[in-house]
């Protein structure tokens, strides 16, 4: 069986939420009763694939993070990593955070990556059976159905006619070709994973959405188009549509 790394981004700010964020990190927020962060945890939990989490922070809050891994019981290993920054001044992104990770743990294996405000109804072990299918980095799509929902506002994707390769990738588009918003979810194969570095360097990737578009250009992706549920907390907007699914789960 192939091994998959796991990494869940939970080293930003989360500014726009302040003051809710300026003192605790978004991930820990609890949505039902629960931490965003176990919600996540608790998807990868079934995925065999999947021998390690690394969950990333930084200065400010690891010892957040710290005192509640002390008392979560969870199957498999989980690791923090702390990226050393303190503010949202000098936050590495979630792309420099995923190139931080790579380097300081030697990771050479696939890399499932989602950030850790990201609630969503698919289950993973679908979701790595896309990518082990084919082999290619794949990123979760969810199909807004609507082009105006996606506009100026998601990732978006276009795929190929009848076939799942993401042939064009557009950052927030004024004039979306697609209803396909990117989720903060995605599996990268090993062999894309030299390219993190490369991305970072060219000042040019801060979002995943920013690795994508550059792996489409310098790679393949495919994409795995999900119907279910779907939450990108950045707001107390988010938070409150999020509690009110969730409770009912």
């Amino acid at each position: 069986m192939i091994k998959i790394k796991a990494l869940i981004l939970c080293a930003g700010y989360a500014t726009r939420l302040y003051p809710l964020t300026e003192n605790q990190p978004k991930p820990l927020l609890k949505i039902a009763n629960q931490p965003i962060v176990e919600h996540i945890l608790e998807k990868l939990k079934d995925a065999d694939d999947i021998n390690e989490v690394f969950i990333v922070t930084n200065a400010r809050f690891h010892d957040h993070f710290r005192i509640w891994l002390n008392h979560y019981d969870y199957p498999k290993k989980i690791k923090l990593i702390n990226d050393g920054t303190i503010s949202n001044d000098d936050r590495l992104g979630a792309v420099g955070d995923i190139n931080y990770v790579l380097k300081e743990e030697d990771i050479k294996d696939d890399l499932l990556v989602i950030a850790g405000d990201n609630l969503f109804g698919f289950q993973i072990k679908e979701f790595i059976e896309k990518f082990n299918s084919n082999s290619k980095s794949v990123v979760a799509l969810h199909d807004l159905k609507d082009k105006e929902l996606v506009k100026n506002k998601f990732g978006v994707a276009i795929l190929c006619d009848n076939h799942s390769k993401v042939i064009d990738f557009e950052e927030k588009p004024a004039e979306p070709k697609s209803s396909l918003a990117a989720t903060a979810c995605y599996v990268f194969h090993q062999e894309d994973l030299k390219h993190v570095e490369t991305a970072v360097e060219s000042g040019k990737a801060d979002d995943p959405g920013d690795l994508v578009k550059y792996l489409v250009k310098e790679s393949e992706v495919h994409g795995y188009v999900f119907d279910s549920h779907w939450f990108d907390i950045g707001s107390m907007e988010g938070l409150k549509q999020a509690e009110e699914v969730y409770k009912e789960l």
